[in-house]
């Protein structure tokens, strides 16, 4: 997989896979921690009493808002000091605020302690994707940045086998205990075999690698046109894959009558069989196109909304769950290969040592977007609309993300325009 382009030997470009392989683990820890709440929304809502306009809030912004704010002063110093430190830190932080959480008494409390799992997530991608950046020469960094990404698919994956089975077992609550344990050892790992790697090093020694003061780095982010637009139109995308992920739990208890542990089931292995495959498709046709056109990095996800879409809305109004849950497997699919290129072209058109501002950007407004507005969004029009429809609400304020996936192609069209541009002068 490696290609190292600073050494190019055997014995560096199985390191360089070795850094990806944890830094995988590590990604994959983060949203194991994130999605497992997803699976034991109904159980909280049956413990507390919680509305589902509460049960958004605690889903979306308690996370989300944290995690934002959090992310671009974290950028700055991973741009500045030690990538590792602060990835062992967070992992480490994000971990135990999980753990603690299977100890809340209330909603509020739950509530403070998912600010600190956003806290510590806020220190994961911006200081890994930058070292894969300095691991992985630009011929490959699209590929390494698709298996950085599946591990979102394989922690949503064990959040929902863990989350589910667990729950059966043992109560929710131990559920959060058992997600939060591997994150702890991930820590200690870190700091103790990833190496710094040299900032700018697959670049030909060519970049330069000072950081950039702040207000210069967000400038040079502003005039990447490309850049610009790729987070108007993430942060659609976001509302719709995070609407999705927050309120499939409990659409699936609400309209076909599953428990959690099915739920789990179905989702977790449709997670390993359909979504982490989806993110090395986005990657690996990230690197066979890209260099033929750069335009490609946004033409990708374009096709992956567009495609998506139909399987979305059969999901949701199909009458027996099994058709249902394979509709959604096909989303999972095609859905999941927007992010790689995504990433890749954030990586691609901005400087070296803006490399981890750009992604905590990027971040903080997807997250904001989609993940503090979707969940609240779908869950305040469940409240409203439960009276008149019932359970059958929630098939039709699921329909958000059909909208906003929609609205997102035309911005990845305008951002696609100017990519060549980006990249030819993205130095000067």
């Amino acid at each position: 997989m490696a290609e190292n382009s600073t050494t190019g030997n055997a014995s560096n470009d199985r390191y360089a896979n070795y850094v990806l392989g944890t830094l995988f683990c590590i990604y994959l820890s983060s949203h194991i921690d994130r999605g497992i709440l997803n699976i034991l929304l109904p159980a909280i809502k049956a413990e507390f009493g919680a509305s589902d306009t509460v049960l958004g809030l605690l889903a979306g912004p308690a996370f989300a808002i944290s995690y934002v704010f959090a992310g671009i002063p974290l950028a700055r110093l991973a741009d500045r000091g030690s990538r590792i430190n602060i990835l062992a830190l967070s992992v480490g932080l994000w971990s135990l605020m999980t753990m603690l959480s299977g100890a809340a008494r209330s909603i509020p409390m739950l509530g403070l302690l998912r600010i600190g799992v956003g806290v510590g997530e806020a220190g994961c991608s911006p200081p890994s994707h930058s070292l894969i950046s300095d691991y992985f020469s630009v011929e490959r960094r699209g590929r390494a940045m698709g298996i950085y990404a599946m591990a979102t698919q394989a922690g949503a994956a064990f959040g929902w086998l863990v989350g589910g089975w667990v729950a059966a077992l043992l109560g929710w609550r131990w559920a959060f205990v058992v997600a939060g344990v591997p994150g702890i050892l991930l820590g200690l790992l870190t700091k103790a075999t990833v190496k710094e790697p040299p900032r700018g090093g697959t670049e030909g020694g060519h970049a330069d690698v000072e950081p950039m003061p702040l207000r210069e780095a967000i400038a040079h982010l502003l005039r990447q046109r490309s850049y610009f637009w790729l987070q108007v139109g993430g942060a659609l995308h976001a509302v719709a894959g995070y609407g999705l992920a927050v309120w499939v739990s409990p659409f699936l208890t609400r309209i076909h009558g599953m428990e959690l542990y099915e739920i789990g089931s179905w989702l977790g292995v449709m997670a390993l069989v359909v979504g982490m495959p989806g993110m090395w498709l986005g990657g690996f046709l990230c690197d066979r196109l890209s260099p033929r056109d750069p335009r490609w990095y946004l033409w990708i996800p374009t096709l992956s909304a567009l495609l998506s879409t139909p399987f979305t809305i059969a999901f949701l109004f199909l009458g027996e769950p099994v058709p249902a849950l394979i509709c959604y497997g096909i989303h999972s699919l095609l859905g999941m290969s927007f992010s790689a290129p995504t990433f890749a072209m954030t990586q691609a058109v901005v400087k070296v040592r803006a490399r981890a501002l750009a992604v905590a950007v990027h971040l903080f407004l997807v997250n904001l977007v989609g993940l503090g507005l979707g969940p609240v969004i779908i869950g305040g029009l469940n409240d409203m609309l439960h009276e008149s429809m019932g359970n059958e609400a929630i098939r039709w304020t699921m329909l958000l993300a059909v909208l906003t996936n929609a609205a997102s192609v035309a911005f990845y069209f305008i951002a696609a325009r100017a990519v060549k541009q980006d990249i030819e002068n993205r130095d000067r």
